[in-house]
């Protein structure tokens, strides 16, 4: 840490005092991220409770060593690049901006934590010549662009991946900050960290062109695995050509990622972070408490791939190819709890954009309508949800789980499948909330529509409705299932109903 601050430990926080003639006195106290017996609490059962994984212990967590952030730089669309923009990246010297050797951003004040926490949110945490295929060739090739449908800003900015320089000479392609799946490229131009994001990642990303067939099933495996899951959710992938695995990631779109520990198969919807300060549980199946600002230090270290060296009843994700072996602590890496802090207090202070809809004679019918048909039970004002949880298709709770977590005993009868056939399945789905919606989109856990509209369409329930959304590998067509409400009414209340949401 750098000389302005001095770092005590105690009684497993860190404490920094601040030694700042402009702001005197300040101080900030970071929760210790990984504790054990805090973290045997975290996480919900999953849905088969004695697959329910087992993190790694304190001591090796902090035997991993802390991830260095390096300075990074725009990628520009081709023919948006400044004159000589590669010559030029190609002669900057590798800068750390932040690791535990004294390289840090000022966090001399609470605006300082937030910044800071903005680095944190923007810097990739893999960085290569090639990330699963897309390499620094195709984000210059308009190819990509246009196939991938990938979003650039009015300045040529594609504001998803970075350019990174770790070696003079050599410019590598950085992805997967929290800002590759929660950054939105708005319709005015602008770049809303923290939403829903509409980068097509899978398409764009996970090209797999010129990887073996066996490599990318490893990496399935490696991602999504779930073999205590009878039959194998994941065992059609042994069938599949090199072009058909392509082909998987292919189908899922902007807003909905197969994030590791969901599936290819049965994918999430991309979450929106902004008023997460709120919400009571982490993951459309409610898998991780969020209890205070550590859990969300917690949360942000395990899917930056703490949860691959996990054990579920013996199965270590992160260990192939036997999957049995916790791997070295020093061939792995983490971010430090004051970069997790940062990272916290930054996704904590993020605002809404400001909403266009007015909340005018229809919107008003549609709160009318919104409270006469029983929505406010679980999307109650002011959060429009009740940060409780429900029973996905086909699941029971045990007693034990009744007790101590906040339930609504019913299922709306969405697919299940995210819930009780994946490593993150817990057989719940959390409430979600309503606020924003209007800029979000696609919706329901796995993204199968486009827009509020569609998700009231009737038609959804039928078999050979054509999803807005995800529709899924092979498919043309399915029923968009479950929660019923608000199907039943008139067009004209439907569209009043959708008017007010979009007031949220």
């Amino acid at each position: 840490m750098r000389g302005a601050l001095v770092a005590v430990c105690a009684g497993g926080f860190l404490t920094l005092a601040a030694q700042s003639v402009r702001n005197p006195g300040f101080r900030v106290e970071i929760p210790k991220t990984w504790v054990g017996e805090e973290m045997a609490t975290l996480e919900l059962p999953l849905a088969n409770p004695a697959a329910s994984p087992k993190h790694v212990t304190t001591e090796y967590y902090y035997r991993m060593p802390v991830r260095p952030i390096y300075k990074s730089y725009p990628i520009y669309a081709p023919g948006r690049e400044p004159v000589h923009y590669m010559d030029w990246l190609r002669e900057q010297p590798p800068q750390v901006v932040w690791d535990d050797t004294g390289h840090a951003p000022p966090l001399q004040s609470e605006t300082d934590w937030i910044k800071a926490g903005e680095i944190a949110f923007d810097a990739p945490i893999a960085i290569g010549r090639q990330l699963f295929g897309l390499t620094v060739e195709d984000v210059r090739d308009p190819a990509w662009y246009r196939k991938a449908a990938v979003p650039v800003s009015p300045e040529g900015v594609m504001p998803f991946l970075v350019y990174v320089v770790r070696k003079r000479g050599e410019v590598e392609l950085g992805g997967f900050s929290c800002g590759t799946c929660h950054m939105r490229l708005m319709p005015d131009g602008t770049v809303l960290n923290g939403a829903q994001g509409n980068f097509p990642i899978e398409p764009a990303v996970f090209v797999w062109k010129n990887v073996p067939a066996d490599i990318v099933r490893l990496e399935a495996r490696i991602a999504f695995a779930a073999p205590w899951i009878q039959p194998d959710p994941l065992a059609s992938l042994d069938r599949m050509s090199a072009d058909e695995l392509a082909e998987l990631s292919r189908a899922i779109p902007a807003g909905v990622v197969g994030r590791q520990g969901t599936s290819v198969f049965y994918p999430a919807q991309t979450p929106d972070l902004i008023g997460v300060k709120e919400r009571r549980y982490l993951d459309h199946t409610g898998l991780q408490r969020h209890r205070s600002i550590v859990d969300l230090m917690r949360y942000a270290a395990i899917n930056q791939g703490e949860d691959l060296l996990a054990s579920y009843a013996g199965f270590i994700p992160g260990s192939p190819p036997l999957f049995r072996d916790l791997p070295d602590a020093a061939k792995q890496s983490r971010y430090s709890d004051e970069q997790l802090y940062a990272l916290a207090r930054y996704i904590y202070s993020l605002q809404p954009p400001k909403n266009p809809n007015a909340f005018d004679s229809l919107a008003a019918k549609g709160k009318q309508i919104f409270q006469r048909a029983g929505c406010a039970g679980c999307h109650a004002a002011p959060l429009f949800t009740n940060n409780k949880l429900t029973l996905a298709e086909g699941f029971t709770p045990t007693q034990d789980e009744r007790n101590k977590y906040d339930i609504v005993p019913i299922s709306v009868g969405t697919d299940p499948n995210l819930a009780l056939t994946t490593r993150r399945g817990t057989g719940f789905y959390k409430v979600p909330s309503l606020k924003g919606v209007w800029y979000r989109g696609p919706f329901e856990h796995n993204g199968s529509v486009a827009t509020l509209e569609d998700w009231f369409d009737p038609n959804r329930l039928r078999r050979e409705y054509v999803p807005t959304g995800f529709i899924g590998y092979g498919r043309k067509s399915r029923a968009v299932k479950g929660h019923k409400f608000g199907l039943d009414l008139s067009a004209d209340d439907r569209t009043a109903l959708v008017a007010f949401l979009k007031t949220l």
